[in-house]
């Protein structure tokens, strides 16, 4: 990877150190995906954040819970949250739709007229019909719905698509968040090389998605995450949900968000953090680099 060389022995810059931070800061971005989708995960992602580890989120426009996750926002200006940007829908019994007008979007529907599942069928299926104009089109309007109801994003990130899936959404993105003067959650390696050439901050290490992790052992397993943390920037997307009926009723991974939840607002989590001098910061940091 060709990135600059930092003045005491030309070792790559770290993108933390793009931040500000020393060459051997351990620093993490802690965010909660999946905002908006239920009620029981919009308490959650606020408790995770006021009474946690967590310093972000991620909103997912188009949800059934989104409008009261947007309220939430307004009350608490202070939150630095991303819009997860969302082509699929992996509920049924809780379905949503594209924010555009689904006819201005064919592409990214299927047969049935609604949103793929993000099975690797659907996703593979989506990925080869997309339009990228239509893909402009409900990104758009999903960046717009937030700005509409006076929230301000600090990110943008994908639901269910690393990177967006493709090269050329990756692409639109990163424009758009410079239109919109955002940063990208971009974690995948060939994308992170080409934004560190480019002297924007993206993850130095390996990218965690908590529904990787297994159920049984999950705070253990954490807590040695955090003890084994890399210098550098990391990030782990977590889902937290409070549960209950309503989440289990339409929520098929609710176990892992319950779980997230359980060991986010642990006195563990906070107690650990302390312990190893873990840096935990928001997006805003990196949506300044990304300004500049």
């Amino acid at each position: 990877m060709t990135e600059s060389a930092s003045e005491n022995g030309g070792a790559p810059i770290r993108s933390s150190e793009l931040l500000g931070f020393p060459p051997e800061a351990r620093v993490l971005i802690v965010n909660c995906d999946d905002f908006g989708m239920t009620e029981a995960i919009n308490a959650a992602v606020i408790a995770s954040i006021e009474n946690g580890i967590a310093r972000s989120c991620s909103l997912m426009v188009p949800c059934p819970a989104a409008p009261q996750a947007m309220e939430w926002l307004r009350r608490r200006p202070e939150i630095s949250f991303g819009v997860h940007l969302t082509l699929v829908c992996e509920a049924p019994r809780h379905l949503w739709g594209p924010m555009a007008a689904k006819e201005k979007v064919p592409s990214l529907l299927d047969p049935a007229g609604e949103l793929f599942a993000p099975t690797p069928e659907g996703r593979a299926e989506l990925l080869a019909r997309a339009r990228l104009e239509e893909v402009e089109r409900e990104f758009r309007a999903q960046i717009d719905a937030v700005d509409a109801a006076g929230l301000a994003p600090t990110h943008l990130d994908f639901h269910c698509l690393a990177d967006g899936g493709r090269d050329d959404v990756l692409d639109l993105t990163v424009a758009l968040a410079a239109e919109y003067g955002l940063a990208v959650r971009v974690w995948l390696g060939p994308a992170r090389r080409k934004m560190r050439e480019s002297g924007l901050p993206v993850v130095d290490n390996d990218f965690l998605d908590s529904f990787a992790l297994d159920i049984d052992g999950k705070n253990d397993r954490y807590a040695r995450l955090l003890r084994d943390l890399r210098p550098g920037l990391t990030e782990w997307a977590v889902h937290p949900s409070t549960g209950g009926a309503e989440a289990a009723a339409v929520d098929g991974g609710w176990q892992v968000r319950r779980t997230d939840y359980e060991f986010l607002t642990s006195p563990q989590a906070g107690e650990l953090l302390r312990q190893e001098g873990v840096q935990v910061i928001d997006y805003r940091s990196l949506q300044r680099a990304w300004r500049r």
